[in-house]
This record gives C-alpha cells, structure tokens and sequence, in this order.
C-alpha cells in the first residue's frame, strides 16, 4: 500500500502521523513537506472532499491569519491556504482507502 503524507517536521503530531505510517507493515510512504511543496488548489480541494471535511475543517485555527478567516466562505478559505501554506492543519494522509487529518495522528490507522 502506498501512502502520503502532508508533513510538517517542525510538528509532533506530524511526526507522530509519520511514524505510525512508516512503522505501518507493508506501507510505502510519501513524504510532501507543504511548507515547501504546497499542494494545488484542486490537489487540496480534492483531499477534504475524499476525507468528508470542509476548507474550514482543515484550517490551522492556531495560526494568527486564520482568525481573518472565521466567517470566510470555502473558496477564500482554500484560496488562503495555497497563498499561506501554514494555515493547512496537518498532517494530512492519504492512501487509496480514504484521505485523515491526523489529529490525534491515530486517526492515519483507518485508512490502513
């Protein structure tokens, strides 16, 4: 099985996520640091669709800039997101079963 992962080093539950995927038997991962290859609009997109979330659900209400963004519709939200990667909740993994925000990074091992 093949996997990817939207991953931020700097964060636990990221690494946490990373782990779990890697110590996963017979799980091939992909590791995407977004900070420094944000995914496409549509990339992006397409993730919080597979996953049942909306643009909001995936926006990292710890970063000051999401604030800006409270009442803000999905497509701006989204639109902020690509112009400011940080504002991405992560980590995001993906695998052929389904797409998780790994929060708490257990969440990854349902789409195992």
């Amino acid at each position: 099985m093949k996997a990817r992962i939207w991953h931020n080093p700097r964060c636990s539950k990221s690494r946490e996520a990373l782990a779990i995927l890697q110590g996963a038997p017979g799980v091939e991962v992909e590791v995407i640091e977004y900070l420094k290859t944000p995914p496409a609009r549509a990339t992006l997109a397409a993730l919080y669709e597979r996953a049942g979330m909306t643009p909001r659900q995936g926006l990292r209400m710890a970063e000051d800039a999401a604030r800006a963004l409270i009442y803000a519709d999905g497509d701006t939200i989204l639109d902020a997101m690509i112009a400011d990667p940080i504002l991405i909740e992560r980590p995001l993994v993906e695998t052929e079963k389904g797409v998780r925000l790994g929060r708490p990074p257990e969440k990854v091992r349902e789409i195992l």
